[in-house]
């Protein structure tokens, strides 16, 4: 692979457009999504197919506007071996001719150009993937307070507590073995009331 301005490569770019921007897409045997999105904190895939031709060729993702200056994430060997580097892996199946690239722990700045690439004797063929990442949901959580006055009305402040009323065990306590707890306690008590003479 090599950038514009190679001194063994610069005949490659002359009268190419494609090939200005440092990637060739006459007869390109490589086709990707065209785009992708995963969420904040978590992971995206893109699966990139190309030509049979191609399978033991050396595979590569990569990160720019500009192909001829993008950065390299990750490259395959030439073989099936997923390769790893930081939050990126690529795998390639030569069986069903695609490659598939994971990127994950998903950050906003991740969100760029990629490029699906091969590498090849001369200008590589790649293909550009924009990546998008959607914000992360904001974690909230739900607290409960049940409010005491001495009216004995009950106040809530949280649809958790809510819940509890239709809680059929709840209501039991309260309406049932409450009141049953309390007759009893009021029977032993005037049973072993004092008694005058």
């Amino acid at each position: 692979m090599f950038a514009k301005g190679h001194p063994l490569k610069d005949a490659d770019y002359i009268g190419h457009e494609q090939e200005e921007r440092g990637y060739s897409t006459a007869g390109n045997p490589i086709t990707g999504p065209g785009g992708a999105s995963g969420p904040e904190r978590g992971s995206l895939t893109v699966q990139c197919r190309y030509d049979p031709e191609w399978e033991t060729h050396k595979k590569w993702w990569c990160r720019g506007a500009v192909w001829s200056s993008c950065e390299i994430l990750v490259k395959t060997t030439g073989s099936e071996q997923e390769v790893r580097k930081d939050r990126v892996s690529l795998r390639d199946n030569q069986k069903n001719h695609t490659f598939t690239v994971t990127m994950e722990e998903l950050r906003r700045n991740d969100a760029d150009t990629y490029w699906c690439g091969i590498e090849r004797t001369g200008v590589d063929y790649a293909v550009s993937v924009k990546v998008t990442t959607d914000p992360a949901p904001e974690r909230t959580t739900t607290a409960a307070s049940v409010t005491f006055t001495p009216s004995t009305s009950m106040k809530t402040t949280s649809p958790l507590t809510r819940s509890l009323l239709g809680n059929t065990y709840f209501l039991l306590l309260v309406f049932l073995e409450l009141p049953l707890i309390l007759s009893m306690l009021g029977a032993v008590l005037w049973v072993n009331r004092p008694r005058r003479s």
